[in-house]
């Protein structure tokens, strides 16, 4: 079989990174494989030839998609003219399935299998899109071990590969820093309009923490492809802010006593880094009305989704307040037992997370685990190969 032609779409940063990832295995195990798609800096650099760039679409909520409309079904036309030219061998689709529905559609209609990484949550609301992604998708790789059996019971393909931040977040220099009482973590989120709605709540709660304990050090962590000014827009000028570059993000999580999050793949992070986090977010008011109908799952964070239990506290729409939201980090720097039970609780995680083929119990020192992107990379490949 020739090498295979590959088009990958991400459509955010933590879905650049994945299918950066993935990029990476696929070359490795198919030397000459040609890969083009849509994504970030991330791809870019895993010679993904980008045809489309992913920045100033990542965006959340009914309202948010539809203020975008115009920039995206030029996204789309561009997309369905480049598979419908070249005929590349797979499509696969990284996450966000408010744009890769379509996508997926266009690619199964020209007769491309479509393969979709990173699960898309429709078991927490709208499960009637699974009918569409059964017609339109010839696997699904899960990185959520309850996904595979809900997509079985309703006639999928679907495989557990892992979670990729587990390989990338276990490492004992990680987990070796200490945690710094004195210090708090702030994740606005990754989206403008997360951090739009966030950022200011974060930062008045953290003018409240620092009202009660001036030496204390907020540190800022911003996610990949975020600009500075773009949080620092919604901030007051006097607060004293520290900004952690993305490439530092994870030791500074790791050093924080508590994090203040926008629920997302941060607060799954910071829960792999075993660290305590206050949980938040606020939609727009159309997407919080049309959430409240379609919602189907007792939590926000994956954290305590997977876990089964509410670990980390959320505070949701209008609970989202400065006061709330400090009230309970000011009770955490109080009482760091309670800091404590919660990093013991969250050492669960990465057991339940873990690579299948690989059971962490399995694991002599030095072992290295298989990561979820080259275990996706083989399924594809050989998907390809068979029915070639």
């Amino acid at each position: 079989m020739a090498a295979p032609q590959v088009w990958l779409n991400a459509c955010e940063p933590s879905g650049d990174m994945h299918a950066a990832s993935l990029a990476g295995a696929l070359c490795e195990q198919s030397p000459g494989i040609r890969l083009r798609g849509m994504g970030g800096d991330a791809m870019q650099a895993q010679q993904v030839e980008l045809l489309l760039r992913m920045e100033g679409l990542s965006v959340m909520g009914v309202s948010e998609v539809v203020a975008y409309l115009p920039r995206v079904f030029k996204m789309w036309r561009t997309i369905r003219n480049e598979l419908a030219r070249h005929r590349p061998d797979a499509v696969v689709l990284v996450d966000s399935p408010d744009f890769h529905f379509r996508v997926a559609r266009m690619a199964s209609t020209l007769g491309i299998p479509v393969f979709y990484y990173i699960s898309p949550q429709v078991w927490a609301w709208r499960q009637s899109r699974v009918a569409f992604l059964r017609r339109h998708v010839r696997r699904m790789f899960c990185i959520l071990p309850f996904e595979p059996e809900f997509y079985r019971s309703r006639g999928m393909v679907a495989d557990f590969v892992g979670h990729p931040l587990v390989e990338e977040l276990s490492s004992p220099d990680l987990l070796g820093i200490a945690p710094r009482l004195n210090r708090i973590g702030i994740l606005p989120g990754s989206r403008k309009s997360e951090i739009q709605r966030m950022m200011p709540v974060f930062a008045q709660a953290a003018a409240i923490l620092l009202s009660d304990n001036p030496d204390l050090e907020c540190c800022v962590v911003k996610a990949p492809s975020v600009q500075e000014q773009v949080i620092r827009e919604h901030c007051p000028e006097h607060l004293p802010l520290r900004f952690v570059e993305p490439t530092d993000r994870y030791a500074i999580m790791r050093s924080c006593a508590l994090v203040l999050a926008t629920s997302g793949t941060a607060t799954l992070e910071c829960a792999l880094l075993q660290v305590p986090t206050i949980v938040a977010y606020r939609f727009s008011q159309l997407s919080f009305l049309v959430g409240v109908r379609l919602v189907r799952v007792p939590a926000i964070s994956l954290a305590n989704l997977i876990l089964r239990r509410p670990v980390l506290p959320e505070f949701l729409q209008h609970q989202a307040r400065p006061e709330t939201i400090a009230a309970q980090a000011r009770n955490w720097l109080a009482k760091p037992e309670q800091m404590d039970r919660i990093r013991q609780e969250l050492t669960r995680l990465p057991g339940l997370l873990a690579m299948p083929d690989i059971p962490s119990k399995a694991l002599s020192p030095g072992t290295p685990r298989r990561p979820a992107a080259h275990r996706v990379a083989e399924m594809i490949l050989s998907d390809l190969t068979c029915s070639a």
